[in-house]
């Protein structure tokens, strides 16, 4: 993807940490952010500006320089750390798994970020902005954080089914998969408005968590019962019958 913004970018601005952040201004680190990822889910990259963003933080303009280098550089922060670091794939591919425990990291890992609450909220609705309005970091979020858990899912599975090469219904079958964590993310607002105690806390999203991973197991037998040679379709081989 292309962007509009120049040398301001942020996907250019990543190598830009906090720069001499005192343990005292963490906190005021903390409002910018909260203030941009707020301010860049409603507005957008462009139409935010630093001044707004230090008023909404109860901050100097000069601050956002401090702790994040230039607008780009709070921008990037504002759209990845709410969703946590980049899990390496290593976590759940690994040969001495079973399947369950490959499942169940991958997906703790996945929805991790609901238990920040209406934080990660806000950071859904500026990666939904993001798809948008690209600044480039979606694509690169693409290339570096979600292809290689793709890739690391789809090599479990290929482990555990024996699949050698994998092919198109490997694949649909792991994006299968990771749509499970992925609709509750994406779908907060919904399950908030219909029943809230199924997010409000974090033991809540253990419980999908838990949930999820056995009907990820299912999937994968549905599969693996499919791929077997002189089975009929799952419908003939199980007690459904046409009607």
């Amino acid at each position: 993807m292309t962007s509009n913004i120049s040398s301001t970018s942020p996907a250019e601005s990543g190598s830009l940490d906090p720069r001499g952040q005192r343990t005292d201004g963490a906190k005021a680190r903390q409002q910018l952010l909260h203030a941009g990822l707020r301010l860049f889910a409603e507005k957008g990259f462009a139409k935010t500006s630093t001044r707004e963003i230090a008023l909404a933080a109860q901050a100097n303009v000069a601050s956002i320089s401090y702790y994040f280098g230039d607008k780009a550089g709070l921008y990037r922060a504002a759209f990845t750390e709410p969703m946590g670091s980049a899990c390496d794939p290593l976590l759940y591919d690994q040969s001495g798994f079973t399947l369950q425990q490959s499942l169940q990291a991958y997906i703790t890992n996945f929805l991790a970020p609901m238990k920040q609450g209406e934080l990660v909220q806000q950071c859904t609705r500026l990666h939904f902005r993001e798809m948008l309005e690209p600044t480039g970091l979606w694509a690169e979020e693409i290339d570096n954080d979600i292809t290689p858990a793709h890739a690391a899912l789809m090599a479990v599975l290929a482990r555990h089914l024996g699949i050698a090469v994998p092919d198109d219904a490997l694949h649909r079958l792991a994006f299968s998969i990771t749509a499970l964590p992925l609709q509750l993310l994406i779908g907060r607002d919904c399950v908030q408005a219909i029943r809230p105690g199924l997010i409000d806390q974090p033991q809540a999203i253990d419980a999908w968590v838990s949930q999820m991973v056995v009907f990820a197991e299912a999937m994968v037998a549905v599969e693996a019962a499919q791929r077997q040679p002189n089975l009929s379709p799952i419908g003939q081989h199980t007690n459904i019958k046409p009607s």
